[in-house]
């Protein structure tokens, strides 16, 4: 499965900013000399910035778990609080519709799809104890192997399910975190005590996680990604106890640990660096958004529409002609009762246009960009009435969702099926490397296992037999 601003976008592009630069290449050749010169430059340069950064992770062994208990109990009592609210009537607190939800998802995405990569270089040490905490949280970020657990395959699916595969243009920054987490990946053995320390922090559950499963499901979109992080991020048994087990397990036997834990904290500090959630979040305007969309699809629309139909003076082809005219074409749109802002999209000609199976203009925007259409138009309209967030289309079954949910009331549990029939040529390679495996002797094969384990490739079909097979031998 692949998401639409793929690798190949991003050959064209990476010369945009360093970190999406470096997300390109390490997604692509990470063992390439130059490029693994420039993500050790790029680690080395990343903790000096977050050097002086505050950081609330206390610098004594022993305090690590009652600090890490008091954090999720706090984060626990301020979901508590924020659940109240609702219930008294407050309106969500991160997104302000279905399209804000979406462009989320989207904007996360560069993060996402490379989860869990900040512990691949551990791999290598898979009979050394000290390090199973850090390698079991790895393979469950890769969901042992199964596609319905592995974290990437689950976002994949889920921009998926809502046409928001096509990732739009995103800055530099949105490739921060992930070109962080890629680069301290292929630079585990080098960076130890910082890679402990950023998983310290990344696996800690914040207070935004559970916010953005509770308002996701509010606007039906399946928010089982994120609720699968609530429960394996856990302070009891999952992965916020294994970070500080794993940094336990770590600290050197003899003299004074202060140096090691100290480096912990540097690697601790990244989490800070780039893009937070609120930022994402806080940035999004709905208007901006659709003209965007719009003019990324006017070129692509030119000499494609009649000139019998005249908009504010102009065809649809002179609108679409030249760039910068989205907005403008908005507004032309509405002056002239093409489209009824503040009401029931249906009532609008336009999207008449766009929507159902027979629509004139059926098929040429994708469900997340009719969904911003349907915001746009919907306007202070969705504020009313009951589940009429989503965008309906003409044969509704829905989309390819992990979750459906059924109007009104609560979302009802989908599983992922899995394909049936004859696996046939797509399935060749994995039929080989079962194959392959087997003939080969432990050591040589968990080597060639964990080449396929690698963030770029965990998530394909030999990556997860890969991974199935590497869990199903560590000691």
């Amino acid at each position: 499965m692949q998401i639409h601003r793929s690798l190949q976008d991003y050959t064209s592009i990476s010369s945009a900013g360093t970190a999406r630069g470096l997300y390109e290449a390490l997604m692509t050749e990470p063992l390439a000399p130059e490029n693994h010169g420039t993500s050790r430059a790029f680690l080395k340069n990343k903790l000096k910035e977050a050097a002086d950064l505050p950081c609330d992770m206390p610098l004594q062994a022993d305090k690590l778990i009652g600090w890490m208990e008091n954090a999720a109990l706090a984060t626990g009592e301020r979901y508590a609080r924020y659940l109240e609210a609702r219930k008294a009537g407050e309106p969500r607190r991160y997104f302000s519709s279905r399209s804000h939800a979406l462009s989320f998802l989207q904007q996360a995405a560069p993060t996402k799809l490379v989860d869990g990569a900040w512990l691949y270089g551990v791999l290598q040490h898979w009979r050394d104890d000290r390090f199973h905490p850090l390698i079991r949280t790895y393979l469950e970020e890769l969901g042992d192997g199964d596609p319905a657990q592995n974290h990437v395959v689950l976002y994949q699916r889920l921009l998926t399910a809502y046409g928001a595969e096509d990732l739009p243009e995103l800055g530099d920054d949105h490739y921060l975190q992930g070109a962080l987490q890629l680069a301290m990946g292929y630079h585990a053995d080098e960076f130890v005590p910082e890679l402990i320390g950023y998983n310290l922090g990344y696996e800690q559950l914040p207070l935004h996680l559970l916010i953005t499963a509770f308002e996701l499901d509010e606007l039906a979109i399946d928010p089982y990604y994120f609720t699968l992080h609530v429960t394996i991020d856990n302070a009891s048994t999952g992965h916020a106890r294994k970070a500080v087990q794993a940094l336990l397990a770590t600290l050197p036997a003899c003299g004074d640990p202060t140096a090691f834990i100290e480096r912990v904290s540097r690697g601790y500090r990244l989490n800070e660096l780039g893009l937070s959630t609120a930022d994402i979040i806080e940035n999004f305007d709905l208007e901006r958004a659709l003209v965007a969309m719009l003019e990324r699809k006017s070129i692509f629309g030119r000499h494609l529409h009649s000139d019998f139909c005249s908009i504010g003076g102009k065809t649809v082809n002179e609108w679409l002609m030249t760039s910068g005219q989205m907005s403008d074409f908005l507004q032309a749109l509405v002056e002239n009762n093409w489209v009824k802002r503040h009401e029931d999209p249906k009532q609008s000609r336009f999207w008449r246009l766009i929507d159902g199976n027979e629509a004139p203009m059926f098929g040429v925007f994708s469900p997340c960009e009719k969904q911003l259409i349907f915001d746009w138009i919907g306007g202070d309209w969705l504020n009313h009435g009951e589940n009429i967030h989503a965008a309906p289309t003409a044969d509704d079954e829905g989309p390819h969702t992990i979750r459906h949910r059924r109007a009104p009331g609560r979302p009802e549990r989908v599983a992922v099926s899995k394909r049936s029939g004859p696996k046939g040529d797509l399935d060749q390679d994995v039929s080989e490397l079962a194959r392959e495996l087997e003939l080969l002797p432990l050591e040589l094969r968990m080597q060639r296992l964990i080449r396929l384990m690698a963030p770029s490739s965990h998530a394909t079909a030999v990556g997860l037999l890969a991974t199935r097979q590497f869990s199903a031998a560590l000691p």
